[in-house]
């Protein structure tokens, strides 16, 4: 089954109204994150698309996932709740709940924006250049595992 597509007006105001129904108390399902920290964490590969984050991944790292994770990282199927989180990911401080929406929203739409084409010809941190459903699946993948994470 396809994931809605990050690429289109529709499903980004899905995504959104989803943000928009989390709060400052909103509780994990699972996890150690609060909800600030799981926001900003999300951010995180919006970051790195606008090269924002000069995250490097040691070679063997990279060989590793792209040989034995990547297929996982980009299909159609969810993630599993309690995944262990990559170290560049990890968002340990404390974060201002309401800037870290507003962040995380603005990456949403600006990802919308920059459109397809132009995603294919940028190269994901770990896994190097993917396809449109490829960035599609991983981008949307992510951020629905984290929201249904605070049950939204």
């Amino acid at each position: 089954m396809a994931f809605p597509s990050i690429f289109n007006q529709k499903d980004v105001n899905v995504i959104i109204q989803r943000i928009h129904q989390l709060n400052p108390q909103s509780k994990a399902l699972w996890g150690k994150m609060n909800v600030s920290q799981m926001l900003g964490h999300c951010c995180i590969p919006y970051a790195q698309i606008f090269n924002e984050r000069n995250d490097k991944t040691p070679f063997v790292m990279k060989w590793l996932l792209r040989l034995f994770f990547k297929k996982s990282m980009v299909n159609e199927v969810p993630y599993k709740p309690s995944l262990p989180t990559a170290p560049a990911f990890l968002i340990t401080d404390q974060r201002d709940f309401e800037k870290e929406k507003n962040r995380l929203i603005k990456y949403i739409e600006r990802c919308r924006d920059l459109g397809a084409e132009e995603l294919k010809r940028r190269k994901q941190t770990t896994l190097g250049y993917l396809t449109e459903k490829e960035w599609n699946n991983l981008i949307y993948k992510h951020l629905d595992h984290h929201l249904r994470q605070f049950g939204v």
